[in-house]
């Protein structure tokens, strides 16, 4: 599944079985810099410096889909400001 395509559905869809790899794959593409030593989380940072702890057990729960959403779309609007 393309990049853009995965980010759409998290978003139209933050219950289905998301893995750690999956938003490892989406953050990658739009610059979030993201750290997982194999502990019990990721940490993931926009570059505008929002961050978002996320447990690394699967399934991940849809609140950190959708807050995962959100800082990419934070991230995509620091990278390509509109207006």
């Amino acid at each position: 599944m393309k990049v853009d395509k995965r980010l759409e559905a998290m978003r139209l869809n933050p219950r289905a079985d998301w893995t750690l790899a999956d938003l490892q794959t989406v953050a990658a593409r739009y610059r979030v810099v993201w750290r997982h030593g194999g502990g019990s989380h990721a940490v993931f940072r926009s570059p505008t410096g929002m961050q978002l702890v996320v447990p690394a057990r699967r399934p991940i729960k849809p609140v950190y889909v959708s807050r995962f959403v959100e800082l990419i779309d934070d991230a995509k609007e620091a990278q390509f400001p509109s207006g």
